[in-house]
C-alpha cells in the first residue's frame, strides 16, 4: 500500500498533540478480560552518500534521500479471565498482523506459559527486544538476515531465577504471502548476575525450518531500512531443503552502560550435487545512558527504563559494529561491515527521537562499495 508524503508529518503532528500518558489505554472489561489499547507510530528519514550503487534507486523522494512512515502499529490486549491473556496486533503501514495469540500463564506466572498463535520465535536477543526501544534505528544486518521473527505456532516458556528455556513449533506468518516454512526453535538463557543495575546474560538459540520451495536467498540492506538496494546478496539458490541457524548472545549491564552482542552461523542444505551453503555474522554494540538510567531484565530479555525525570527526558549515546559474510564456495554473496554511531532521546513516557550515522564497507565479486548514511526517526507510542 502506498501512502502520501503528508502522512508521516501528519502522524507526528497528531502524536505531539496528544498529552503524555501511560503506555497503554484501558478500554473496558469484557467477559472477564481487561482490554487495553496500545500503538506505535514511527517515521524515518534516510540521506545517502552513495559510493558505487544508488542505494535508493527505486525511491520516490529524491536522488539521495528517502522519507517514509516506517510503522503504524495498533494493538489490542486482554488480561483474563483467570490466567489467560491475549493480544491482537496489526501494522497498518506494512499491512500485516503482528503478535496475535493467546497465552496461558501457569499459576499466573508471566515467566511460565503456553502460547498459541503468532508470536516472535525463540531466537535472537535483538529481535525479541521491543521495537520501540531498539538501540539503533536499523537492527544489525545479521539480525535482519538470520532471525526468525513472528510465525504461527505453539510455544512453551519457563523461567526460574537466572535461567529460562523457550521452545516452539511454527509454520508460516499469519498474513498470507509472507514468510513460510514449517520448523522449530529453542532458546536457553542464563544470567549469573541479575541485580538492579548489574546484569550478565548469556544465551544460546537454534532454529531449523523448511525453505518451503526449492529456492532460497540471503541478502541484506546496509543497516538502512529505507534503502532499496542490497549490497550483499546470495542470489536465488536452487535445490534447497532445510535451514539451520544457531546463535550465541551475551549482554552486560553496569549502571548506565550496556554491552550487547550476538553471533550467528547458518547452514542451508542443498541437493543434486550442490554443496551446502554456510554463512555467518555478528554484531557488538555499546550504549550509555547519559542521564544515568539503567536497564531491567525479564524472561531472558533486557528492558529499557523510562526517563528518571520525565520532563528532562533520557539521553542515550551508542556505537555498534556489525559484520556479515555471505561468501561460501561457489556462492559469492559478498561481505559487509558497518559502524553505526547513534543518539536517542526519550521525552516523558511516549516520545523518542533518534539520529544515526552509518559507515559501510562492502565487497561483492571483487567490487567494493563503501557508502555512508544519515538516519533520523521520530516516534510516538502509547
Amino acid at each position: 500500500m502506498k501512502y502520501p508524503r503528508s502522512i508521516p508529518a501528519l502522524a507526528i503532528v497528531t502524536a505531539m498533540a496528544v498529552p503524555a500518558a501511560q503506555a497503554e489505554i484501558p478500554i473496558d472489561m469484557v467477559a472477564g478480560s481487561d482490554i487495553s489499547f496500545e500503538g506505535l507510530v514511527q517515521t524515518d528519514a534516510n540521506w545517502f552518500q552513495n559510493d558505487v550503487v544508488d542505494l535508493n534507486g527505486n525511491g520516490t523522494n529524491g536522488d539521495n534521500s528517502e522519507f517514509e512512515l516506517r510503522r503504524a502499529e495498533l494493538v489490542l490486549k486482554g488480561k483474563g479471565p483467570g490466567y489467560v491473556d491475549w493480544v491482537v496486533g496489526y501494522d497498518a503501514k506494512a499491512d500485516k498482523f503482528l503478535d496475535t495469540n493467546v497465552r496461558y500463564r501457569f499459576n499466573g506466572d508471566s515467566n511460565h506459559y503456553l502460547q498459541v498463535g503468532q508470536f516472535k520465535q525463540p531466537n535472537s536477543l535483538e529481535e525479541l527486544s521491543s521495537t520501540r526501544n531498539n538501540d539503533f534505528i536499523s537492527k544489525a544486518a545479521v539480525t535482519n538476515t538470520y532471525a526468525v521473527a513472528r510465525r504461527l505456532g505453539v510455544g512453551y516458556s519457563y523461567g526460574n531465577g537466572p535461567f529460562s528455556i523457550t521452545a516452539s513449533w511454527f509454520g508460516r506468518e499469519l498474513t498470507r504471502d509472507l514468510a513460510h516454512g514449517n520448523g522449530w526453535g529453542v532458546r536457553g538463557t542464563w544470567a549469573p548476575i541479575n541485580d538492579k543495575g548489574h546484569l550478565l546474560h548469556f544465551g544460546l538459540a537454534y532454529a531449523r525450518y523448511d525453505t518451503a520451495t526449492d529456492e532460497y536467498r540471503l541478502r541484506a540492506r546496509p543497516d538502512a531500512d529505507l534503502a532499496t538496494v542490497r549490497l550483499v546478496d546470495s542470489g536465488n539458490l536452487s535445490d534447497t531443503g532445510k535451514v539451520g541457524t544457531g546463535s550465541f548472545e551475551a549482554l552486560w549491564v553496569n549502571g548506565p552502560f550496556k554491552l550487547q552482542g550476538e553471533y550467528y552461523n547458518s547452514k542451508v542444505g542443498r541437493s543434486n550435487g550442490h554443496s551446502d551453503y554456510t554463512t555467518s555474522g555478528y554484531y557488538l554494540g555499546a550504549l550509555w545512558n547519559v542521564t544515568g538510567e539503567t536497564w531491567g531484565y525479564k524472561g531472558g530479555v533486557v528492558t529499557t527504563s523510562a526517563p528518571a525525570e520525565p520532563g528532562r527526558g533520557m539521553w542515550q549515546l551508542g556505537v555498534r559494529y556489525d559484520s556479515l559474510d555471505l561468501d561460501d564456495g561457489a556462492v559469492k554473496g559478498g561481505e559487509m561491515n558497518a559502524w553505526t554511531l547513534g543518539a536517542n532521546y526519550y521525552w516523558r513516557s511516549n516520545y523518542k527521537v533518534s539520529l544515526n550515522y552509518v559507515m559501510v564497507n562492502s565487497e561483492r565479486r571483487g567490487i567494493s562499495d563503501d557508502p555512508n548514511i544519515l538516519e533520523a526517526r521520530l516516534q510516538f507510542h502509547w
